[in-house]
């Protein structure tokens, strides 16, 4: 397994990845906007995608947005998307690719990574196995309709 940080002339394997990750949040199937909006955060430099390969294909990834944290006054990462195609769960790709985003942080002293899950999603233990903890405090989400 290799993990490598993509960029543009990875869509073609990353946009399948990425629509399969949306499907599996139960959201319609769109390959094409998939790969745009892929292309534009790329494009602007507005996230950080890795990408894991085996044999030289292309079987996960992770997606990190920046953001700040004003109480600490330093940076850190959203890590908003990770996901491992269902044939190659278990094998320590999940792993790799959080510990990849990690190193990131380590490198550029940034606070660490923040992530949301569903409730049900069972890399939940994958996550605090990795040293992530539950937030206690309230989380609250408003959304345009």
């Amino acid at each position: 397994m290799s993990i490598t940080e993509a960029n543009i002339s990875h869509l073609p394997e990353l946009a399948p990845l990425f629509n399969a990750y949306r499907i599996f949040y139960k959201q319609p199937s769109n390959l094409e906007a998939a790969e745009q909006f892929l292309k534009e955060r790329l494009q602007n430099k507005e996230s950080i995608i890795y990408l894991a390969f085996v044999d030289n294909n292309a079987v996960g990834f992770t997606q990190l947005y920046p953001l700040f944290s004003s109480v600490s006054m330093k940076p850190m990462y959203l890590l908003n998307d990770l996901y491992v195609m269902s044939n190659y769960r278990g094998q320590g790709i999940g792993e790799a690719l959080i510990n990849k985003a990690k190193l990131l942080c380590m490198a550029k002293n940034y606070k660490g990574l923040a992530l949301q899950t569903a409730s049900d999603n069972p890399a939940q233990k994958l996550y605090e196995r990795l040293g992530f903890t539950k937030d206690k405090d309230l989380f609250y989400n408003w959304t345009l309709e």
